[in-house]
């Protein structure tokens, strides 16, 4: 027995030095984490935070024309035709010039690649004239310009000239698990190279404010945290921070991350389009358990053969649901393979899609499965990429009549607007739903027929001329540059 036990002697010293030599490489790695045990997320800051920028903004002094009312000035009426410095009367309303004071706002880019590309949110650019970026490291400051930008998903990718940049590495955002530590890393309310730390909280949440399927932490993220970068315990980006929810503007609770399976679909589409592309599938509705309570509370029983899955409420005419036959009270439950339980889940996967592409679709309709397989559609209404250009201005989407519209309407062409975004249309107070028929004299039948007649704008002036959804003509003068 004795004999045995030397004999064994030498091959458990080799094993408590194989050990020995694992754990010493184990260190330089991520650390391990256990369940039930303390999280060290030391590694995790050390990681991340040479990756995390600090991003200034400054939008110059300018001059605009605005409209304004004036019942003082209306009823004392100016007999010298604004002499004396009153505004000018242009049709229903006064137009008077104003100097914007210039603006200067901050916020967090993250680092995606050596080469000088940086991650931020959309709102943390939008509108600068100028765009300096400090690196955590060494405190260098360079000026970036903007290779795209979206607001819908609130994501923007800029550029600086830089080389051997501390790129952060990218996670799989479906990956991550409710319940795993986070770190938020950023320059909230001017203190910058911040981390603070949390859990994740929920996924796939839609905040009402286009941007869909978030990552929700409770990880404290304020003002300045915009744009910075949100990682797991291995310093792996996972997300975008975006916003908080707050009834006070500061952190009490809640802020909320873009995932990375959105954010790498946007930097190539920057990169390749210059612009977003937005695959849309056709329908509007909620989750199945919401639309079930909601009947409940009007006193009706409902049976969907499910209470998961997506309900739709409505069908886009000439949507991707529509060519596919979909209708109103199907209950969406599968899209390429994946199960979706809410409406964020459906969201975060369309999202990672472009015009063109096709998803297999499951769903029921009278308790019984279909399947289908759709073609996405972009804001237009067909399948086309869509690339930057100066139409990008007005701030509207549009597409081409339905065959509905026209009969009701009794026209043969124009492009309805679908939403109005912002820009040079909603200064011109163009609303949602008016039909353009026709734009400096040339019919609207098309998205690049209005493209074109932007292009072609000699006066750097629009004049609009088209009906309203209850059959009342009307028109609007836009004016592409300020006066």
């Amino acid at each position: 027995m004795k004999k045995i036990v030397k004999s064994l002697m030498p091959a458990v010293y080799l094993m408590v030095i194989a050990f020995s030599a694992a754990s010493c490489n184990k260190t330089q790695a991520a650390p391990a984490v256990t369940p039930g045990q303390p999280v060290d997320l030391t590694y995790a800051a050390e990681k991340a935070l040479p990756s995390v920028v600090y991003i200034k903004s400054v939008t110059n002094s300018k001059v605009q024309t605005v409209e304004y009312s004036d019942p003082f000035e209306d009823f004392f009426s100016d007999p010298f035709g604004g002499f004396f410095g009153r505004g000018q009367s242009q049709g229903n309303g006064r137009r008077r010039q104003v100097q914007t004071p210039k603006r200067a706002a901050a916020g967090s880019g993250v680092i995606i690649s050596a080469d000088g590309y940086i991650v931020t949110n959309n709102h943390v650019v939008d509108g600068a004239d100028e765009l300096t970026v400090t690196l955590n490291e060494n405190s260098k400051e360079y000026s970036a310009r903007i290779i795209g930008a979206d607001k819908t998903t609130d994501l923007a990718l800029i550029k600086i000239d830089a080389k051997n940049l501390p790129a952060i590495v990218i996670a799989n955002s479906e990956n991550v698990k409710v319940g795993e530590w986070v770190l938020a890393v950023g320059n909230p309310l001017g203190l910058n190279n911040t981390v603070t730390a949390g859990i994740v909280s929920a996924k796939a949440r839609s905040m009402g404010s286009g941007v869909s399927s978030m990552i929700q932490t409770d990880a404290a993220i304020n003002q300045g945290n915009s744009g910075g970068a949100l990682v797991n315990t291995r310093g792996e980006l996972i997300g975008i921070n975006a916003m908080l929810a707050s009834t006070t503007g500061a952190n009490i609770g809640y802020g909320f991350a873009i995932p990375t399976s959105i954010v790498q679909k946007a930097v190539e589409d920057f990169k390749k389009y210059g612009t977003y592309q937005r695959a849309m599938i056709g329908i509007s509705g909620s989750d199945v358990s919401s639309y079930v309570d909601s009947e409940k509370d009007k006193g009706n029983e409902v049976d969907l053969g499910t209470m998961e899955g997506i309900y739709i409420a409505e069908v886009v005419e000439d949507g991707a649901a529509a060519d596919g036959g979909l209708q109103k009270g199907d209950v969406l439950t599968y899209v390429d393979g994946k199960k979706v339980k809410q409406f964020g889940e459906l969201q975060g996967i369309i999202a990672q899609k472009r015009p063109g592409d096709k998803v297999v679709v499951k769903y029921l309709r009278n308790k019984k499965e279909k399947t289908v397989t759709l073609t996405l559609k972009n804001e237009q209404g067909n399948t086309k990429v869509v690339k930057n250009a100066d139409v990008d201005i007005l701030g509207i989407d549009v597409r081409p009549v339905t065959d509905s519209q026209k009969k009701q309407l009794e026209i043969s062409y124009g492009l309805e607007v679908l939403k109005v975004n912002g820009g040079k249309m909603k200064e011109a107070g163009v609303p949602k739903g008016f039909i353009i028929q026709v734009v400096n004299d040339q019919p609207m039948r098309s998205f690049d027929d209005l493209q074109q007649v932007v292009k072609d704008a000699k006066d750097q002036m629009l004049v609009i001329k088209g009906i309203f959804p209850t059959g009342k003509r009307g028109g609007f003068v836009v004016y592409l540059q300020n006066e």
